[in-house]
Formats: C-alpha cells, structure tokens, sequence
C-alpha cells in the first residue's frame, strides 16, 4: 500500500513487476540490517513472486464464470481490507486529538496549556517502517562511490552509535534524519547508526514523525534521553508477540 500511494498507482491494476522489484529492494536492505521483520518481508515477496508467475501463465475461467480470475484480485481485496482498517484508525487518531485539545478549566489555565504546545509537532504523523527504509536507502545510494580497493578498518559499535543520536538529541526535542546522518561519511558506520536507531525506536526512547505521509522524517525524543536511561529500558526491553 506503501508503493501503492507513493507512485499513484491504480489499486485495481497493480504492475506487479514493478512492485516486486521495489519490494525486493527494501527486502535488500532488511536482510543487510539482519532485522528481525525481513521474514514478513519475505513471505510478501513470495506472495508477489507467486502473483507475477500465475500472470505469466495461460489464464482459465473458473467454474460458473465467464472471464479468468485475476491473479492479483485476492491481492487488491486485502489491500482494500487494510485501506480500510487504516483509514478508520485515523479517523479515530485525529478525534482523539481533538479531544485532547479539550480542556475543562478555567480561561487562565487554558491559556497556559495552550502556550505550552508545539504548534509545528501538533501536526507530525507516525512514519511507517517502509517511510524509515527509504530515508535509509536514499542515504546508501548518496553515499560517495569508492572506486579505489584500499581496504579501510572503521572500528564502530552499536553502543557508540546509540550515544551518538542519543547526543545530538540531548540539547533539542527532535533533529531531522538527513541531519544526524548528514555527518556521515562510510557506509559501515551509516548502517550501525541506522540499527541503532531502530534499537532506540524499540525501547521508546525516540519517536519517528513526518508532517506529512512520504515526507522527510523527523526523530523525535520521548522523554528524558540519556545512555543509562537506554540501558535501563533495553535490559527491561520484552518482544511483543
């Protein structure tokens, strides 16, 4: 659905090639970061795979009707399903934050509320996992080319990534992820920030947000941010199911 909206295409006639070659290469970039969602990615893959090949093949009526049934049509009704669904958790989303601008009180303390909100962060959306990935891919494909073959050694850890973001996030409530990565120079070291990010998305520690769906992504602090505060919620860290 990503795909879908990003490039405007028709729901009811997806080229499935297209699709799959854009969804492969995200499923590049998951298998690069070793993270644990690429198996959904990849029964996805195979799903659309499976589509393109029953494309390819003679196509034949099913019993009782006329004309062949569309490969794609399961495809498009779950699509619309989750369409759906979608659209009514954001209706329900911008309701609540209605309600939340809602207060009770007398004009004075209604004032003060009101002058403690971030106008411009009133506005930010979630971003997507798929929206995070291609920030992460425009960043790889900016990187400088190396042409020579002198091999260099980049000692970079995790942990220093994580105080790294965790840094630049200490003196301000949000930084816009072309901006942390802006400083970046070798591509071993873009993705370890990238996987220490995420592992900051995972405790809670950071927020990502767009003003807008397929907009630059912004990183947003959720709470007090410091290295032991992340060692605390990651040693307290359990998997969803």
């Amino acid at each position: 659905m990503f795909l879908i909206r990003k490039h405007e295409l028709d729901i009811y006639d997806i080229p499935i090639s297209e699709i799959l070659r854009q969804f492969m290469d995200y499923l590049e970039l998951l298998e690069l970061l070793d993270l644990e969602v690429a198996g959904e990615f990849i029964e996805m893959a195979a799903s659309l795979m499976l589509i393109k090949t029953r494309m390819l093949l003679p196509q034949r009526a099913a019993e009782g009707e006329e004309e062949p049934v569309d490969p794609r049509r399961e495809l498009v009704e779950q699509l619309l399903e989750y369409k759906r669904f979608k659209e009514a958790s954001l209706e329900i989303g911008e309701r609540e934050q209605e309600q939340r601008r809602l207060f009770p009180r007398s004009i004075q303390n209604l004032r003060k509320e009101f002058e403690n909100i971030s106008s411009e962060e009133e506005f930010l959306i979630d971003a997507t996992l798929f929206d995070l990935l291609s920030a992460f891919k425009k960043a790889l494909d900016n990187m400088p080319k190396v042409t020579s073959h002198q091999v260099n050694l980049y000692n970079v850890t995790l942990e220093e990534q994580i105080a790294f973001i965790i840094e630049r996030l200490q003196d301000r409530p949000q930084i816009l992820f072309s901006e942390l990565i802006s400083e970046i120079e070798e591509k071993l070291r873009l993705i370890v920030t990238f996987m220490a990010l995420m592992n900051l998305i995972k405790v809670g520690m950071v927020a990502i947000r767009q003003p807008r769906a397929f907009d630059e992504i912004r990183l947003i602090a959720q709470g007090p941010i410091s290295m032991s505060r992340y060692m605390a919620l990651n040693a307290d860290y359990i998997p969803e199911e």
